[in-house]
């Protein structure tokens, strides 16, 4: 009974327009067939048995029609078409007009019928065949009832005659649709076009031969049957075929094409609503992917994944509403196309509500197989209008989802590293590399900023760090982290490190040749480690240009190290033996063991700029960053500070042991000929002893004079000097110090504090070649 009130049914707002078109048929078919049904009674009488034979098949023919599942019930076939259009040609509008009537009240009473939608069918069918008697009228009456022989005119007018009578048929149903749901006209009329040509189309060019079959017997009609039940089969089979090809054969759920057919229609239907302002509700796309599903493959086979891939499915149906859509789209991945939602909350409450189902155990066999997945949300028309567009956001948010360790996602753009505006700028720095950096007016050009990073205890530079610098023409001074994340995802990172181990080693023998000696490092990405690729161009690159291979240090994140630490561990050992330095970026942020810290050949180790920036506010920053000196000094390893801003975190950093520090503190990075000129201008920042915090200043010392030699570190106990870094030059007056206080946990007793070694070399990282964003962000 559900079914049938479904089917009888009208949506809310559309009873108005839809029932004012059916009334408007039945009058027009009232008017139509009213004078020639006033004649029937005289006519009844002269109808020959060849007549009768065809009104009683029609009559229990339509008593089983057949009907395409998956299809609107306008859709169906119905076999009487074929006898009241040969009555149609053989004795008129009226008889014809009268047998369909009492075919469509018993195929009515059969399916379940409202008296509404009988009333309106046998209307549209009253119309069709008064179409159909126009255009037949064209030609000699009823020349396939009466005529011995026809000919080629008159097929001619009875295949217009069908025409005309199928166009009239199926425009009105169609467009009974359209008001009804509220859906496009077009997209709804060739929806079923193609089925109503081939089956509706045979019955009716059937008709003339029915026709003359009766004129040499009445015998002979019943024959007509068999090709009705050919007709009838192959529409069966054409159905089943078509259903198979969108039902996804082991879970029996809708697959890719069905959903995408779907998608189309309900962004159609929500386009237009929404186009009126008759339309406050949305679709949304729903994306899961089950966690860790190889592993039962792997352990119980193939026969109980797919078991388990069913029970899923039939949980997904429970859990979502009845007009909601489940298809699986192949694998363990699986689709909810969720209609008719208020907004993005409502579709993440289904998305919380499917995995909440999932998270029972399946019993198999008596083995219960923990289910978990990760659904990833595109809503429509906020994140897509297209199918196409809608599920890749919808993947977006998956992978973000499993990436963050969470459930459920709502697709965001930041999330999103494959949109076209990145797709674009990839593009574009591939161009770039592509012209070895020059670039042009077109994309712009890459640079190389060097920031210093000085010894804390001496004050002296040991090192610099290369930062990645893209300067586009239309979106200005590209973001790092942005730069990085582009570039990571694909084979441009390989062009990207290469581009940055040549223009570093090759400044690198710039400085050696101007009498600079300083120690680089740069750091590389996951990709860049899976291969021995990039040992064997530091080699060659080192070779050519003459520099020691002490002068270059890699850096790579823990992250890299965690992500296959076979692969990474072969190509360290690698560059180990190179004599290239290995460093551990961003340390405190990762994963590392301290198995992995004492098997690397690493000579230093890189607190994230994150903790430095809060140690002087926070005690838990403050403490982390002592643990990490703490055990980086146990292992023998030099520790860099990143992000020393104030002179407060240096001064917490020279007391808890910090070997090297760099920042905007200190300065901020520049070109290599501004950092030349920098290194003759700088007098070198010393730490003094501890000191009452009241009233304190320190003074500039004198600047070099341009191209003079760096002067001589000074003694640990001489007073404080300002770096020229973030200061103007131009100025030598004293500035104020924040005053400093200390509860004697960070600094030691005066004199206490050894300087690190002199002249320890420390790295030029650089965020080309880089794998972690935050290291190619301004330090």
């Amino acid at each position: 009974m559900e079914a049938a009130a479904l089917r009888n049914s009208v949506p809310p707002g559309r009873a108005t327009a839809f029932f004012g078109f059916v009334w408007a048929v039945v009058a027009l078919a009232v008017g139509l067939s009213v004078v020639p049904l006033t004649r029937l009674p005289d006519q009844i009488p002269q109808l020959p048995p060849a007549f009768w034979v065809m009104a009683a098949l029609a009559a229990v023919s339509d008593a089983r029609p057949f009907t395409p599942p998956g299809r609107r019930q306008s859709s169906a076939v119905f076999p009487s078409i074929c006898f009241t259009f040969a009555i149609l040609l053989g004795w008129g509008l009226a008889p014809a007009i009268a047998v369909q009537a009492v075919a469509v009240l018993i195929s009515g009473f059969r399916m379940r019928h409202a008296v509404w939608r009988t009333v309106f069918n046998i209307a549209q069918y009253a119309c069709a065949l008064a179409a159909a008697h126009a255009v037949a009228r064209l030609g000699p009456e009823a020349a396939f009832g009466s005529r011995p022989h026809p000919n080629w005119t008159d097929v001619a007018i009875v295949a217009g005659a069908a025409a005309a009578w199928f166009a009239v048929k199926y425009g009105s149903v169609t467009l009974a649709v359209r008001l009804r749901f509220a859906s496009p006209w077009w997209p709804a009329f060739q929806h079923g076009l193609g089925f109503e040509l081939l089956s509706t189309g045979s019955l009716l060019l059937l008709s003339p031969v029915v026709v003359t079959a009766a004129r040499v017997s009445p015998a002979l009609i019943p024959l007509v049957l068999v090709p009705l039940y050919a007709v009838y089969r192959m529409a069966r089979i054409s159905t089943e075929q078509e259903q198979l090809a969108r039902l996804d054969p082991l879970t029996g759920l809708a697959n890719r094409k069905a959903l995408l057919a779907e998608v189309a229609d309900q962004v159609a239907i929500h386009a237009e609503l929404a186009a009126k302002g008759t339309h406050g509700r949305h679709l949304a796309l729903l994306l899961l992917d089950l966690d860790r599903f190889k592993n039962v493959n792997d352990a119980l086979g193939h026969a109980v994944g797919d078991r388990l891939l069913v029970r899923v499915g039939e949980r997904l149906t429970a859990t979502v509403r009845p007009e909601d859509l489940v298809a699986r789209l192949g694998g363990d991945e699986f689709a909810v196309l969720a209609i008719g939602l208020r907004d993005a909350a409502e579709a993440r409450a289904l998305a919380e509500r499917v995995v909440e189902a999932l998270a029972e155990p399946v019993a198999l066999d008596g083995l219960p197989l923990d289910v978990s997945g990760s659904v990833g949300i595109a809503f429509y028309p906020d994140h897509g209008a297209d199918f196409a567009t809608l599920m890749r956001h919808a993947e977006v948010a998956m992978y973000d989802a499993k990436h963050r360790g969470d459930t459920v996602a709502l697709y965001a753009p930041e999330s999103d590293h494959n949109s076209p505006e990145r797709l674009n700028l990839l593009a574009d720095l591939r161009r770039v590399l592509d012209r070895g950096g020059a670039g042009g007016a077109d994309v712009g050009e890459i640079t190389m900023y060097y920031q210093p990073q000085i010894a804390i205890a001496t004050g002296e530079v040991v090192g610099v760090e290369a930062l990645l610098r893209w300067r586009h023409p239309k979106r200005g001074m590209v973001d790092p982290e942005e730069l990085i994340r582009v570039a990571e995802q694909s084979a441009v990172m390989r062009l990207l490190t290469r581009r940055v181990i040549d223009d570093v080693v090759e400044q690198l023998a710039k400085w050696t040749a101007a009498g600079i000696g300083l120690r680089a490092a740069v750091n590389v990405s996951v990709r860049d480690l899976h291969t021995g690729e990039i040992a064997d161009q530091l080699a060659d690159r080192l070779t050519r240009y003459g520099v020691p291979p002490s002068r270059i240090q890699l850096e790579i994140t823990e992250g890299a190290l965690m992500a296959d630490p076979h692969r990474v561990l072969a190509t360290i050992a690698r560059l180990d033996k190179i004599g290239v330095a290995i460093a551990l970026d961003d340390f405190g942020t990762g994963y590392s063991s301290m198995q992995h810290l004492r098997r690397l050949p690493l000579a230093e180790v890189k607190v994230d700029r994150s903790f430095v920036l809060g140690m002087a506010v926070d005690a838990d920053d403050a403490a982390i960053v002592r643990s990490v000196i703490e055990l980086a000094g146990a292992l023998g390893l030099r520790v860099v500070a990143e992000g020393v801003e104030d002179e407060r975190t240096w001064r917490l950093l020279h007391a808890a042991g910090c070997d090297v520090a760099q920042g905007w503190f200190y300065a901020r990075p520049m070109p290599a000929e501004e950092l030349s000129a920098w290194l003759a201008r700088y007098r070198p920042l010393v730490p003094g002893p501890v000191q009452d915090t009241t009233g304190r200043h320190r003074s500039r010392a004198p600047l070099a004079a341009e191209g003079g030699q760096l002067p001589a570190p000074a003694a640990c106990d001489a007073a404080p000097t300002a770096p020229d870094g973030p200061y103007p030059a131009e100025e030598n007056l004293p500035y104020a110090v924040e005053p400093f206080e200390d509860d004697g946990s960070f600094l030691p007793e005066p004199g206490s504090g050894e300087p690190s070694e002199a002249g320890s070399a420390v790295e030029l990282s650089g965020a080309g070649g880089v794998g972690d964003a935050a290291s190619s962000a301004d330090k």
